[in-house]
């Protein structure tokens, strides 16, 4: 789990519109500190000894650096990402990147946000909606990708992806922001039988749960000491980056990584 990882780079990011609350085109990130930011988080995949490889971000896509939206990735099977209008001319960088090394890659009938609204955790998939991803795609990916789909709703813009409300820390526990989805979906989060750590408001909204985790080391951002601390209590490797510069197009640690280890089904095609 998230022992490979695909990025790509900071070089052409941007805020040239505003898709999410976080993103103001008259804030813009400093190049410089995007970049220096980017890099210490690859640094800290490498130092775990995660795999990470690399597509180029394209001049003509300034968010291309959040990789995460790209697809979701399953043993070899992908399903591409149907991101907003702004934001379409990536796909066909990741489409192709994915179909040059083999992937069998379904594209998306319906908005998607790729990974970000769709977590792996064991066999379950943690999958959003209610703000980019049109529900109907969770069938698509149980039946694609032969997950059991738990849809969780997110209550607003802020938490546009779901990878801002819920972490998975290793197939048996999940961190989540309680105020950031419906009480349908908390309901459904307790009846999976796993360990729930909460996350306050505020910390979830410094992007806190926007986490890359192997179970053995923890990359997230920084300014969480709560639940940094909590996580180090349970024998965890934490590693607190700054994202100051990503956090203007609403990103963290997470959305700049795409899982590609994400195991298929037993006796699978």
């Amino acid at each position: 789990m998230n022992n490979e990882l695909l990025v790509s780079d900071a070089t052409h990011f941007r805020i040239d519109y505003e898709i999410n609350p976080y993103m103001h085109t008259d804030v813009q990130p400093d190049p410089a500190a995007a970049n220096a930011e980017h890099d210490a988080i690859i640094a800290a995949h490498l130092a775990a000894g995660r795999l990470v490889e690399y597509v180029p971000a394209a001049p003509e896509c300034p968010d291309m650096v959040f990789t995460a939206n790209a697809a979701v990735v399953r043993g070899e099977q992908a399903v591409l990402g149907f991101p907003p209008p702004e934001r379409k001319a990536e796909t066909s960088y990741f489409q192709e990147w994915l179909v040059d090394r083999g992937y069998d890659v379904i594209e998306a009938p319906y908005p998607f946000s790729g990974q970000g609204d769709a977590l792996a955790c064991g066999d379950l998939l943690l999958a959003g909606y209610g703000q980019r991803t049109d529900q109907r795609m969770h069938a698509i990916l149980a039946k694609e990708l032969e997950y059991d789909v738990i849809p969780l709703r997110t209550v607003g813009p802020r938490w546009y992806d779901l990878d801002l409300a819920v972490a998975v820390i290793d197939p048996r526990t999940l961190a989540y922001c309680p105020q950031a989805l419906d009480e349908p979906s908390r309901g459904s989060l307790r009846a999976l039988g796993l360990e729930l750590i909460e996350v306050g408001l505020g910390e979830a909204s410094r992007l806190a749960l926007n986490l890359v985790s192997d179970g053995r080391t923890v990359t997230m951002t920084r300014g969480a000491p709560r639940l940094a601390a909590t996580l180090r209590e349970r024998g965890l490797h934490v590693v607190e980056l700054d994202t100051t510069q990503l956090a203007k197009g609403g990103g963290g640690v997470r959305c700049t990584a795409l899982t590609l280890d994400n195991p298929p089904p037993k006796g699978s095609r």
